[in-house]
């Protein structure tokens, strides 16, 4: 089975939220998943806060890039930003 780190939309109409899942790369978007890791908000709580929100496990996210999850470009980026991505590169350097 091949595990992929990606979003699955969540929230209202022109108001999305995503969850960042583990799930298998045959099943559909919003299908059933394996795991939750995290959320991303891209537009804020609100227009008094607009800023970006992004909250990762970094630990079972490392845990599933372990296994060989292969994140999509989306989930690699929020992986960077959170510093998942960094703790995974140096947790496979000193392996």
């Amino acid at each position: 089975m091949a595990v992929k780190l990606r979003l699955v939309r969540m929230g209202k109409k022109k108001q999305p939220t995503y969850r960042v899942v583990a799930t298998d790369s045959r099943r559909a978007r919003s299908g059933a998943f394996l795991e939750i890791l995290g959320t991303y908000q891209p537009r804020g709580l609100s227009s008094a806060e607009p800023e970006t929100l992004v909250s990762i496990d970094t630990e079972r996210a490392v845990h599933w890039l372990r296994h060989g999850a292969q994140p999509t470009e989306r989930v690699a980026k929020l992986l960077k930003t959170t510093g998942a991505w960094d703790a995974f590169t140096a947790s496979k350097v000193t392996s």
